[in-house]
């Protein structure tokens, strides 16, 4: 069964809480946790992130920075990074992750580029490569339960 998803950027201002709150809209119900290898707690949402979210209908206001820690690692069922390096990262650190650890674009074999401190259109490609990511996991995760 899965029942918790850990999804990992770098800093958890961009990338995983856009993947977190789309996939709590995509699957009610299942526990979706967001954090960053590299970040800073607490922390806001990057604010062109923020809007460009609000836009799209989805709320991001309340999301502060979530360090990655053991505790994520080991009570996630399933972890989705951003990047090939990260997923790579968390592997080393967590050898017992191997196996459920993947890269977000891991069906097309893509990285989610970093929006971060870019031009808006930057962001956007980001969110299409995420929304692209997450249609390709969601039929698997309803399969697990």
């Amino acid at each position: 069964m899965m029942e918790t998803i850990l999804v990992v950027c770098e800093a958890n201002m961009c990338r995983s809480p856009m993947a977190k709150v789309i996939f709590e809209n995509c699957l009610p119900g299942k526990s979706i946790i967001s954090a960053g290898l590299s970040a800073l707690p607490g922390r806001p949402v990057d604010p062109v992130t923020e809007k460009l979210m609000r836009e799209k209908g989805y709320e991001l206001a309340g999301h502060v920075a979530t360090l990655l820690t053991l505790r994520h690692a080991r009570m996630a069922n399933l972890i989705l990074t951003m990047t090939l390096d990260q997923r790579s990262r968390i592997e080393r650190a967590y050898p017992f992750a191997r196996g459920k650890v993947y890269r977000l674009g891991e069906h097309d074999a893509f990285d989610v580029t970093d929006p971060y401190r870019r031009p808006r259109e930057v962001y956007q490609a980001s969110l299409e490569q995420i929304e692209i990511g997450i249609d390709n996991w969601i039929p698997g995760i309803r399969k697990c339960g």
